[in-house]
């Protein structure tokens, strides 16, 4: 098993590690997987240096913003998944979900007091890097965070690339060093550490670890103090279904993706972004996966300099593959890339300033339509083919990747100013959204309003420069009648006009 690389290592405090402690603590925080998996690679490297039982702890608190039954139950089924494969290799796991608001208080900080080293994960996005700051400041004990987000180590450059092509460029440049370098898939069986199949009693006397049942049947969940009007999407969270699901893509829908994944009656997307999110699956793996089915080797890479940022070739896979593997790669990357490095990724300044001036320059057109946060979460305007949009959003947890685009240009349009439609777009995006509140679903929705983009002409009222989309064109370039009879078919017959 390799070492895990320094540049994904990242200390989140100055204490030392502590020898007598009763076993190394591994907070499982985004990447919620006992494989592919630097976080839980870097504990056991911990553990084999101080001879001690590693315990993973996985915790659901339920007053997270837009907690709900749509989240919960994903990452619950999860931690079912991981409850399984701990087993399987015989690893101390916590599975910890909170009953009440604040019933969940001084657990982490009793288990960091016992551990030698807590380390957990590194992601950049959501209240995740506040929270973690806030417990290292308070912890005796070493603390880190290791990066498993990408192919690329997210904090081994502090550039911030202002557009996917600058990106490519870099990355078909650099990326080649780090591609050899892979997390273990199943770490806990190459080496033989010292075994704690439960976590101590003493502190499960007080807070309770989650029972199968917890994690099967979720009638309990009425009782929490979460949305209860988001229900369960059409996806069901964890591991192993993570990995049906790439098997699927692979089998089915890979080597048309290229040609199809715009075209929602052809389905042709991975339907991975939640597990990625949720950690259920590694961007290493998918890749790898995708790699062997191409009999794909490092000397297979391009020339970079016949390359030069494009968005095939390089690979030196088919097309549909390279095709897939941007988006996997460039795009999912690029906004972790922004979320490391910018701590304002989520304001509205962080906009190029040419799309923050022409966004200004026309604040005040008029609007032809405006709809309150209401009406656009209830999927309730003239366009029908953005209410059929929004309707899978609300009711599936998802959305096709290209309607996300015209989705948040309407928005924009529908808005009484562009900070309002920010606003509104973060809202239902991370509400409804299994994906959501996460880099790349950031990236698309500033890409809405410039960010990765260049001026376009010739200027509109309301859009001024920046990229315009209309519903009209969407219904002429795409293949999307089974759609519309799909996501229409519950909306009023005066909410379906088409424009």
């Amino acid at each position: 098993m390799n070492k895990v690389p320094a540049e994904r290592i990242r200390k989140l405090n100055e204490s030392a590690p502590r020898g007598d402690g009763e076993f190394v603590l591994y907070w499982m925080t985004a990447n919620r997987r006992l494989h592919s998996n630097y976080s839980l690679q870097r504990a056991i490297e911990w553990a084999a240096k101080l001879n001690k039982p590693v315990l993973v702890f996985e915790a659901l608190r339920c007053d997270y913003r837009w907690a709900s039954v749509r989240l919960h139950q994903f990452i619950l089924q999860g931690m079912h998944d991981n409850c399984i494969a701990a087993k399987e290799q015989n690893v101390g796991y916590y599975p910890y979900v909170e009953p009440s608001l604040g019933a969940g208080s001084g657990l982490l900080k009793t288990l960091a007091s016992r551990s030698c080293v807590v380390v957990t994960d590194d992601f950049p996005c959501f209240f995740l890097p506040r929270m973690q700051s806030a417990v290292a400041r308070r912890t005796s004990i070493l603390m880190e965070s290791v990066d498993s987000n990408g192919l690329f180590p997210m904090r081994s450059t502090s550039d911030v690339f202002p557009s996917a092509y600058a990106f490519r460029r870099f990355l078909q440049k650099n990326l080649g060093t780090w591609l050899p370098e892979c997390p273990a898939d199943a770490p806990l069986s190459e080496l033989q550490l010292p075994t704690m199949s439960e976590p101590p009693a003493d502190i499960t006397a007080v807070w309770p670890a989650a029972t199968v049942e917890m994690l099967t049947r979720f009638d309990w969940l009425r009782a929490l103090p979460i949305c209860h009007s988001v229900g369960p999407g059409v996806q069901a969270g964890g591991s192993r279904q993570a990995t049906a699901r790439l098997q699927e893509f692979l089998n089915k829908q890979a080597d048309r993706y290229g040609e199809d994944r715009n075209h929602p009656d052809q389905d042709a997307s991975s339907g991975l972004s939640a597990y990625l999110h949720f950690g259920h699956i590694s961007s290493h793996q998918i890749f790898q996966a995708m790699a062997n089915r191409h009999g794909w080797t490092i000397e297979s890479l391009g020339d970079v300099k016949k390359t030069r940022g494009s968005r095939s070739g390089w690979w030196g896979m088919p097309d549909a593959a390279e095709s897939f593997l941007d988006e996997l790669v460039t795009w999912r990357e690029l906004g972790f890339n922004m979320c490391a490095n910018q701590a304002d990724f989520d304001q509205y300044e962080s906009l190029p300033a040419w799309a923050q001036q022409t966004l200004e320059d026309h604040a005040n057109d008029p609007r032809p339509w405006i709809y309150d946060l209401e009406s656009l979460s209830n999927a309730a305007t003239h366009d029908a083919v953005w209410n059929a949009a929004q309707t899978q959003l609300m009711t599936e947890g998802r959305m096709h990747n290209y309607l996300r685009m015209l989705w948040g240009k309407k928005i924009l349009e529908w808005s009484a100013s562009p900070r309002e439609a920010l606003s509104t777009m973060i809202e239902l995006n991370n509400r409804f959204a299994l994906d959501g509140r996460n880099p790349n679903s950031y990236s698309g929705i500033f890409w809405v309003l410039g960010r990765y983009d260049r001026a376009w002409g010739p200027e509109r009222p309301i859009y001024g420069k920046i990229r315009y989309m209309t519903s009209e064109n969407t219904l002429k370039k795409l293949r999307m009648a089974d759609y519309m009879r799909k996501y229409s078919a519950a909306r009023p017959v005066e909410q379906q006009r088409l424009f």
